[in-house]
């Protein structure tokens, strides 16, 4: 299943933010699976529209600090939009900002947010369904408990979980992170929780990890809080990466089973990557198939539901990574 609403683009130029988030990644690739020969005729049987449920203050306090949550709703949002998205550098100028090229007001982003977010959850509800349900967004990983971070003002992975959680729907959690960066906030926020246990494969060396490990007072920065499986993956070793990645998803079996797997499906290890902080790690096109077949094999032969979000992937070639991997999925899936 793909939950997509053509309506609901998503693109930060809209706000004067210069991050190459390109809304070409969901809407060219939703364009190749329609006119995919055998998966057009039967867009009915995998085409979900996003509902408009939305989350709660309860549901963000149950993962976030309540004291950050309240900005958020009140006349400190932009101050904290401008922060996580690193709008202004260390000399109190712009920075990948231009507010006279916007067309929507600042604050409307975590409206957008917010309804991304909420896509999470219908995409984990969808996937208990159908056994497969792939999010055209969410993967908010860097959202850390009182703060946001890395472009990720809430952490949808831990909210959407959670959120089942209390409503006593799933149990337990698998996330499997193979975004290009590692998925610090969702080990932090799920920190000795060994009802979610959490995987992430990542660039050994940069964003975030390239920071200090403890602040002036001698605390941990909680980027290095380690996941319950980290898959380091070094520059130059990207011939060993699927190697890597398939050692990490065998040691998950030395937990519980999963009552659900969210897996961030970032494009961002591509080679044609537009972000410099991922310029690191290289995948090829073929690489990163043998990565997406190898998690999707790997749960569904558990029988495990699978709840897949964009996560992080940036410039006019992302779309690639995603098409490929659904185009095979869907048909696996419809058994086509």
């Amino acid at each position: 299943m793909i939950l997509y609403d053509p309506h609901h683009q998503f693109t930060l130029s809209d706000f004067g933010i210069q991050i190459p988030v390109m809304d070409s990644r969901a809407s060219r690739t939703f364009g190749s699976l329609k006119s995919h020969p055998l998966l057009g005729p039967r867009i009915a049987d995998w085409h979900l529209h996003r509902d408009d449920s939305r989350l709660s203050i309860e549901d963000l306090e149950r993962v976030h600090d309540p004291a950050y949550v309240r900005k958020l709703f009140s006349d400190q949002l932009e101050t904290e939009i401008m922060k996580t998205f690193e709008l202004i550098d260390k000399q109190g100028r712009f920075n990948r900002y231009d507010p006279r090229q916007a067309s929507r007001p600042l604050a409307e982003v975590f409206d957008r947010i917010l309804d991304r977010a909420s896509g999470s959850v219908q995409c984990c509800r969808a996937a208990l369904e159908k056994g497969f349900c792939f999010y055209f967004g969410g993967g908010m990983h860097h959202a850390q408990k009182k703060f946001g971070n890395g472009f990720c003002m809430v952490n949808d992975v831990v909210l959407a979980i959670s959120k089942l959680q209390a409503e006593g729907i799933v149990r337990t959690a698998w996330v499997i992170d193979i975004d290009a960066h590692k998925g610090d906030g969702t080990a932090a926020l799920t920190q000795g929780d060994d009802t979610i246990i959490t995987l992430s494969a990542h660039m050994a060396a940069g964003w975030p990890l390239d920071g200090p490990s403890h602040d002036e007072h001698g605390r941990l920065n909680p980027s290095f809080i380690p996941s319950d499986i980290d898959i380091p993956v070094a520059a130059g070793e990207e011939h060993l990466y699927v190697r890597k990645l398939a050692d990490g998803l065998r040691q998950l079996e030395s937990h519980p089973t999963a009552d659900i797997a969210v897996v961030l499906s970032g494009s961002d290890p591509y080679e044609k990557d537009a972000l410099p902080s991922t310029a690191s790690i290289k995948l090829s096109l073929e690489q990163l198939f043998e990565r997406d077949r190898l998690v999707y094999r790997f749960l569904k032969d558990r029988r495990i539901p699978r709840a897949y979000l964009m996560a992080g992937g940036y410039g006019d070639y992302s779309w690639e990574i995603y098409t490929q991997f659904l185009q095979w999925a869907l048909a696996d899936h419809l058994c086509l």
